[in-house]
């Protein structure tokens, strides 16, 4: 192999580590790993949306300063739904301490949107 192709296959092989290594491929948080693993109740998350989300999401989800959820979990996975609400990535989304049976009830909510 020339010099130039083990190069290039180095860079291929850090930049895909790298990668996996940013969204989380190597170490899976275990609140997602629970949260994922328990049947939410959807009335249950309706209670938590309405006391936590509304301010932002509207009292249906339909969207007001953060956007409307009724088709959140056709475009975003469960584990990057969750990531969301616990570390608030997209500004101004604060992140929120939640144990894994709300967050689960939360999911349910948000699926029965969809």
């Amino acid at each position: 192999m020339s010099s130039l192709r083990i190069f290039l296959l180095s860079i291929i092989i850090i930049a895909l580590l790298t990668t996996l290594w940013t969204i989380g491929g190597f170490k899976q948080d275990p609140l997602i790993t629970e949260t994922l693993s328990i049947r939410g109740e959807p009335l249950n998350g309706s209670k938590l949306f309405k006391i936590n989300c509304v301010g932002c999401h509207g009292i249906s989800a339909q969207g007001l300063v953060g956007p409307d959820l009724h088709e959140v979990t056709e475009q975003l996975s469960d584990k990057k739904i969750i990531n969301q609400v616990i570390r608030g990535l997209t500004p101004p989304m604060p992140s929120f301490e939640i144990e894994p049976q709300s967050m689960a009830d939360l999911l349910a909510y948000m699926h029965s949107l969809s």
